[in-house]
């Protein structure tokens, strides 16, 4: 059995870690780098720093945050949010990101995955699809899920992968900061379809609701921020509950 990750999410806006629901209503929830320390500290396996708002402001990403993270923290970081191009890509490499996220650039442009997993490797590029439903299936939305495409998730999930994306970060947009469950049709549905890596997210409320994602929607990690930023639990609490029920989680260390 893989062993299934836990991503913790930090959506950023004007340096500061925010949340809200279904992608409106943010708030401020803390500082990236004390958070990232601490949700090191708990045991999640990886982080993500998405710029919510740096791809419809047309402004650059988060390099800052990401070299203060770097110093800190040495679990996997992924950095999202107005990145577009190769050079984009290298910046974020060399400030400290292990891997950087694609959207809204390549939906605009798909042959940017290509150039950039040619350049660093398909390891390093995670493209993000955030979707709402939409009839029988899943529209993919741009810009901080504030501009609809034509694209129908599933077809672009296929599309992106062959392109070059090593693992896709799918995020129900109807779900988001619900706290109801994953939109496990959307993930299964993408999980099936593609042959890389998927990361359920939006609407994680309990330790129930990752396991459903690991196994009804047979996703290989669960991204989640709210239940976390609030205090309403904790990685290593989410883990011990994981185990409990038979997931093969990775050990926190005391």
């Amino acid at each position: 059995m893989t062993t299934k990750r836990i991503v913790v999410c930090l959506d950023m806006k004007g340096g500061r870690v925010v949340k809200g629901v279904s992608f409106e209503g943010l708030r401020d929830v803390g500082d990236p780098v004390e958070l990232a320390r601490r949700y090191e500290g708990e045991g999640a396996d990886e982080l993500v720093f998405l710029d919510v708002s740096a791809s419809a402001e047309e402004r650059a990403p988060l390099w800052d945050v990401a070299r203060r993270t770097a110093e800190q923290v040495f679990i996997p970081v992924t950095i999202g949010g107005g990145i577009g191009s190769v050079d984009d890509v290298n910046c974020a490499l060399r400030a400290g990101a292990d891997k950087v996220s694609l959207n809204s650039a390549a939906v605009k442009d798909p042959s940017v995955i290509s150039a950039c997993a040619r350049a660093v490797g398909a390891q390093c590029v995670v493209v993000s699809i955030d979707a709402k439903r939409s009839g029988d299936g899943w529209r993919v939305y741009t810009h901080g899920g504030k501009r609809e495409t034509p694209l129908e998730a599933v077809a672009w999930a296929k599309e992106v992968v062959s392109r070059g994306a090593g693992e896709l970060l799918v995020t129900s947009i109807d779900r988001d900061g619900q706290r109801s469950g994953y939109d496990l049709e959307l993930t299964r549905a993408i999980a099936r379809a593609v042959d890389v890596p998927v990361i359920a997210s939006g609407g994680a409320g309990s330790a129930r609701h990752l396991a459903e994602a690991f196994t009804v929607g047979e996703a290989e990690a669960a991204l989640l921020a709210g239940i976390l930023h609030d205090g309403t639990t904790t990685v290593r609490a989410l883990k011990h509950e994981l185990s409990v029920s038979g997931l093969d989680v990775r050990e926190v260390r005391p």
